[in-house]
């Protein structure tokens, strides 16, 4: 036997030791070094920045509060779900959807009872969160994902109109001229976004030539002071609970199904995974921070989502931290020059944003031919539900129900039921194919000759499979009819769980 080599041991054996740097090395995320992707983020979180100033203020009025309750809601969310939130690079903000909800309680009983909402909404999806709510989205469609897509894509849109009509004339050749900048300018380089391009460009044009056209700053006044937490001014007692409980659910609910859908958008434009619970967790903090911070509450912001991710290049969380960042030193630092940005720079970024966000494809001539009629129906449902009710969670819902209905009878088509007569005449066999379940299973009882067939039947189901109470329910009947006039049903071919189920809820023991 030879020399073990030790040298060479120890070698091996000192190169798998971790020093304190390596291992700080190894906690260090991949873009810390790297200066073109910290570049990227930086420059899509003042794009979104930018782009969250006249939406927060819109959302505000909305839920009928000061505009500066909106901007700090926005601020806070970011920079909280930035740390705490499950899908990278996407944005938390104040929102529509969110605003729709909370707005009765402030019109019905004060700012104090709609913060205290807020919070108790924030516990509601960390407690929905633990409970694997995000496990439901699963059970979206994609023909409904697809709806969902185009029906955002068309509420962008509109959300844009009323800023095109009844405005000054230049109002049209500024949108014309950034959606321009932003077609062409990424020919040129994309070192700097396109959007934040024409949004300068259209500034200085603006200012510069004293052209009168709606500005960020006609949407409402900028903070001028940071925000400062506190508790909620309402009486700490059951009465106030029970007034806060319907609201705060609702708004947890819609936050949630927006977020979570929001972040499956993500997962499929990145080609990346995310965690959905911690997703849902991580709304429930950020809008509780929010709470306490005064705001109105939020969740993820989809059209300014698709900026920082689609238009922007954004992948990371610094994104998301800095959006919110900017917003916040943009109002309170640069107030005045952010207040002479023209609303027809942001227009056109969100115009961009909708042809971006709209699956062209999913309504191309070829794919309407080639998809299941069904599958056209349940997004185009999901459309209209969406567009009518302004509410995306809603229209998810109703998408998803339908897509079952639809699923459900197409599987109860596959249910097939042939009989063969032996030789004697005194045995029938029934062979049934397919799925059994609450929608086949109650066409079964109408498949048997239950007069003319011979004293013994057999009913082979090792081609099927019993998925519920429903289709055992109807075997015990099929039984029953026969036993009523003097016949003997014998059951064969079984699967292992499908005789489990039937054993067990089976009348006819």
């Amino acid at each position: 036997m030879g020399v073990p080599d030790h040298g060479q041991v120890h070698i091996s054996l000192s190169s798998t030791i971790a020093t304190p740097a390596a291992r700080l090395r190894g906690l260090k995320p991949d873009w810390l070094g790297n200066p073109q992707v910290w570049r990227t983020e930086v420059l899509a979180g003042l794009v979104v920045g930018l782009a969250l100033i006249p939406e927060a203020i819109s959302f505000s009025i909305i839920a009928g509060v000061d505009p500066v309750i909106g901007l700090f809601a926005s601020f806070t969310m970011a920079v909280t779900i930035s740390v705490v939130g499950g899908r990278r690079a996407m944005i938390s903000a104040a929102t529509g959807a969110v605003a729709l909800v909370t707005a009765p309680v402030n019109r019905e009983h004060g700012l104090g009872y709609l913060v205290a909402t807020v919070i108790l909404a924030g516990l509601f999806q960390i407690v929905l969160g633990v409970a694997g709510v995000a496990k439901l989205m699963r059970f979206v469609p994609r023909s409904v994902m697809t709806g969902f897509v185009n029906a955002l894509a068309i509420m962008i849109f509109m959300a844009q109109v009323p800023e095109m009509q009844d405005v000054p004339w230049p109002v049209y050749p500024l949108i014309v001229g950034g959606l321009a900048l932003m077609v062409f300018f990424p020919k040129v380089t994309r070192v700097i976004p396109a959007p934040l391009v024409s949004i300068v460009v259209l500034t200085v044009i603006t200012v510069a030539a004293g052209i009168a056209v709606p500005t960020v700053g006609d949407k409402g006044e900028l903070p001028s002071s940071l925000p400062v937490p506190g508790l909620p001014d309402v009486p700490f007692t059951l009465d106030t609970l029970t007034t806060v409980a319907p609201y705060a659910l609702a708004m947890a609910l819609v936050g949630l199904m927006e977020s979570l859908m929001t972040a499956k958008l993500v997962d499929d434009i990145t080609d990346t995974p995310s965690s959905k619970t911690r997703e849902s967790i991580g709304q429930g903090i950020a809008n509780i921070v929010t709470g306490f911070f005064g705001g109105m509450g939020g969740c993820a912001m989809i059209g300014q989502t698709m900026i920082n991710v689609k238009v922007s290049g954004a992948r990371t969380r610094v994104s998301t931290f800095l959006a919110g960042v900017f917003l916040l030193v943009l109002c309170v630092v640069f107030g005045p020059v952010v207040s002479d940005i023209p609303m027809a720079a942001l227009v056109a970024v969100m115009v961009m944003v909708t042809f971006g966000t709209f699956d062209w494809h999913s309504i191309a001539p070829k794919t309407l031919k080639r998809m299941p009629a069904g599958e056209i129906a349940v997004m185009v449902i999901t459309v209209i539900v969406v567009v009518a009710t302004s509410n995306l969670a809603f229209g998810v819902v109703v998408g998803s129900v339908t897509a079952m209905v639809v699923f459900a009878k197409r599987v109860a088509r596959l249910a097939h039921v042939t009989a063969v007569t032996d030789p004697d005449g005194r045995t029938v066999v029934y062979r049934v194919t397919g799925e059994l379940f609450f929608a086949s299973s109650n066409d079964l009882v109408d498949r048997f000759d239950y007069a003319g067939d011979p004293e013994k039947v057999v009913i082979d189901l090792s081609a099927a499979h019993i998925w519920d109470a429903s289709s055992v329910a109807a075997l015990d009947a099929i039984e029953t009819k026969y036993r009523q006039r003097g016949k003997t049903v014998q059951i064969t071919g079984l699967n292992d769980p499908s005789a489990d189920l039937h054993g067990k809820l089976t009348a006819n023991h």
